[in-house]
C-alpha cells in the first residue's frame, strides 16, 4: 500500500488499448526464420502446438498434433492427438494420448525438431531441391494405429509470420506490449506435400497427398484470449497447386482498442497459394462498432444464417464463408488478388459435412480443466466440417492463364469454428 504512493510507474488509463493485434502490422510477409518453428516450453499459463493438416489423395484427412500445456506450477501436459476422417466411408478415426519422457531439442537436433516415447518429429533438409526442408513424423499411437510420414515444403511456399523479425506474429495482450499479460503468435507453411503410409488395424494405407502446417502459442489462459476461432484450410492440385488458409479469433469484451469493455475484435490472418507460389498473405481487424468497407487487403470469416443448436446451445452457421484480398507478392507481378470460398454445413437437424461437434473439455487433461475457469453453463466446443468446394479467385494471368476473368478452383476444405464462452 506504501509503496503505491512512492510508485514511479505512471497510472493506467482504463481507457488505454489493451489489444495489440498482430494484422495490425504494416509489413504483412514475415518469412520463417529456424527459430520461429522451434518449441519454446514457455512456463507460467500457455499452450504451444504443432498441427500437421494433410488431405490424402482419396480426400481423407489426417490431422497430427502436439500439444504442449504449461500450467503455473504444475509439470507440464504434453499429448499427441491424431484424426483421420474418409469422407466417403465417414469413418473417423481418433487417438489422443498423453506422451512420456517429452524432449526437445532431441541429440543431434535443434529445438524444430521433438520426441518421446511414443512419437518422434524430426525436422532436417530435404535432397529434394523442389522441396528443400521436411519433417519426419514417427508415431505408435496405439496397437492398431501407427504412422510414418515425411511433410516437406516447396521451395517456391516459404513459411510465413505476419511482420518481420523475432516480434513478427505476435498479438499481444494488455497495456503493456513489453511486458503483456499474454499473448498469441502463428507461424505456417501453407502448402505441403505428404508421403508415407499409415498403419491402421494391421492394414496399411499410403499417405501421399498435400496439406499445412501450423505452429501456435497461446500464452495465456485460452479462455481468457478468445470467444470464438475460425480456421479455413482448402487444398486443391489444380494449376500447379493451390492453398488457401484462414485463423481467425475474436476477443472477449475484456480486450479491445479503449482497454475493458471495448472487446469483440476480430483479428484474422491468411495467405493464398496460386500457381504452386505463395502469392498474397493477408490480415485484418475487425473492429466492433465500425464498418469494414472493401479495401486493398482483406482477410475475413462469416458465419452465415445461424440457427440455435441443442446439442452445444450454440447459435451454429448454416454456411461459412471466407473471403482474401491483397497485393501480389510474386516477383515480376503487379496486381491485386481477390478469392472467396462458400461452405454450405447444413442445420443442427440436417448437417452437411459435419465431421464432429468436439466437446472441448472432454478432450483437454484433468489438470487443465481444474485451472481454466470457464463461465459456468458455458461448454466449449469445435464444430469440424470437410466437403468438396470451389475456391474462386481472380487475379493477373501471369500467375495463371485466365486468372483475370476469375477461375473456379475445384479443391476440398476443412473447416473449424470454436465457441468458448
Amino acid at each position: 500500500m506504501f509503496s503505491s504512493l512512492f510508485s514511479t510507474t505512471p497510472p493506467v488509463d482504463p481507457k488505454a488499448p489493451n489489444l495489440f493485434p498482430v494484422s495490425e502490422s504494416s509489413d504483412l510477409l514475415g518469412e520463417l526464420e529456424a527459430k520461429d518453428l522451434e518449441w519454446t516450453c514457455a512456463g507460467g499459463f500457455a499452450t504451444e502446438t504443432q498441427i500437421f493438416y494433410q488431405f490424402l489423395q482419396d480426400g481423407t484427412m489426417l490431422m497430427c498434433q502436439v500439444i504442449h500445456s504449461s500450467i503455473g506450477l504444475w509439470y507440464p501436459t504434453i499429448q499427441f492427438t491424431c484424426k483421420i476422417y474418409n469422407p466417403t466411408t465417414k469413418e473417423t478415426t481418433w487417438r489422443s494420448i498423453n506422451v512420456t519422457n517429452f524432449t526437445t531439442a532431441p541429440p543431434g537436433l535443434d529445438k524444430r525438431s521433438s520426441k518421446a516415447d511414443q512419437f518422434s518429429i524430426t525436422h532436417k533438409p530435404s535432397s529434394d531441391v523442389s522441396h528443400p526442408e521436411m519433417y519426419t513424423i514417427r508415431a505408435n499411437l496405439s496397437d492398431d494405429l501407427q504412422i510414418s510420414l515425411d511433410v516437406s515444403r516447396p521451395s517456391a511456399v516459404p513459411g510465413f509470420k505476419i511482420g518481420k523479425g523475432p516480434k513478427g506474429g505476435y498479438s499481444y495482450f494488455g497495456s503493456d506490449q513489453q511486458k503483456p499479460d499474454g499473448y498469441v503468435v502463428h507461424r505456417f507453411w501453407p502448402r505441403t506435400k505428404v508421403n508415407g503410409h499409415i498403419i491402421h488395424n494391421g492394414r496399411a494405407i499410403v499417405a501421399e497427398g498435400h496439406g499445412m502446417l501450423v505452429h501456435a502459442i497461446q500464452g495465456m489462459r485460452p479462455n481468457l484470449i478468445a470467444s470464438r476461432w475460425n480456421f479455413a484450410h482448402f487444398q486443391s492440385d489444380a494449376y500447379d497447386g493451390v492453398s488457401a488458409v484462414q485463423m481467425e479469433f475474436t476477443t472477449l469484451d475484456t480486450h479491445g482498442r479503449h482497454g475493458p469493455g471495448s472487446g469483440g475484435v476480430a483479428v484474422n490472418i491468411g495467405s493464398l497459394v496460386l500457381g504452386g507460389k505463395l502469392a498474397v498473405v493477408t490480415a485484418e481487424t475487425r473492429w466492433p462498432g465500425e464498418e469494414q468497407p472493401v479495401k486493398a487487403v482483406m482477410s475475413r470469416a462469416h458465419h452465415l444464417n445461424p440457427v440455435h443448436d441443442p446439442d452445444t446451445s450454440y447459435m451454429q452457421p448454416t454456411a461459412v464463408e471466407f473471403r482474401w484480398a491483397g497485393s501480389s507478392l510474386l516477383q515480376g507481378v503487379d496486381g491485386s488478388i481477390d478469392a472467396s470460398v462458400h461452405l454450405d454445413v447444413g442445420s443442427p437437424s440436417s448437417p452437411k459435412g459435419l465431421i464432429e461437434k468436439v466437446d472441448v473439455l472432454a478432450e483437454i487433461p484433468y489438470v487443465i480443466k481444474t485451472v481454466v475457469n470457464y463461465v459456468a453453463g458455458t461448454k466449449p466446443y469445435i464444430y469440424q466440417w470437410q466437403d468438396n468446394v470451389k475456391l474462386v479467385v481472380r487475379g493477373p494471368d501471369a500467375i495463371i492463364p485466365g486468372l483475370s476473368e476469375g477461375l473456379d478452383v475445384e479443391g476440398v476444405i476443412y473447416v473449424e469454428a470454436s465457441f468458448i464462452s
